[in-house]
């Protein structure tokens, strides 16, 4: 077991310029863009701070792929288990990708389109406009791509509903 110092603080290296504001506009899944208003990959852009050095992004040209490991900022707690939005009742929060979890950290990835002076322009996005984002990672197809893998409750929905059935984002309540 290893000592995690108390107090463990993280700071925000950049933040997300998203068309989404209001988390029932955001596909649930960067990819997943059925029932979305424009129906398409969204475009958004990862501002650094100011303080953040473009040396240490510079790389990243030539990846077609990054990851974004994030900060659900507006997460409100969390349950240890939640109902997602493809149905089967009741999962364990930590066997789905509910932005409501015990440290409301998250992670997706994304196609990088441009490495701008301080920023990076990204396709398939699925943040919220704000988003705090703590570091970015290269995708790596051969060590992030495992499509054989097997997937849990949700192979038994695919089963029942089609393979990678998602619902779009949730609509308004009516008032």
């Amino acid at each position: 077991m290893q000592d995690i110092p108390n107090g463990l603080t993280f700071s925000p290296i950049a933040f997300v310029r998203s068309p989404y504001a209001r988390r029932i506009d955001a596909p649930h899944q960067s990819t997943v863009v059925a029932g979305t208003e424009s129906g398409t990959l969204a475009e958004a852009t990862i501002e650094f701070t100011e303080s953040f050095p473009a040396t240490a992004f510079r790389d990243l040209v030539g990846f077609e792929r990054i990851w974004l490991v994030f900060v659900f900022h507006r997460s409100e707690g969390w349950k240890p288990e939640v109902r997602p939005p493809r149905g089967g009742g009741k999962r364990s929060v930590l066997a789905t990708r509910s932005p409501h979890r015990p440290n409301a950290i998250g992670l997706s990835a994304v196609e990088l389109v441009a490495v701008e002076e301080n920023a990076l322009r990204v396709r398939g996005m699925d943040l919220l406009d704000g988003t705090p984002i703590l570091d970015v990672k290269p995708y790596v197809p051969y060590a992030d791509a495992f499509p054989t893998s097997r997937a849990g409750w949700i192979d038994a929905i695919d089963a029942m509903q089609g393979n990678h059935s998602a619902p779009g984002p949730k609509r308004p309540r009516k008032k």
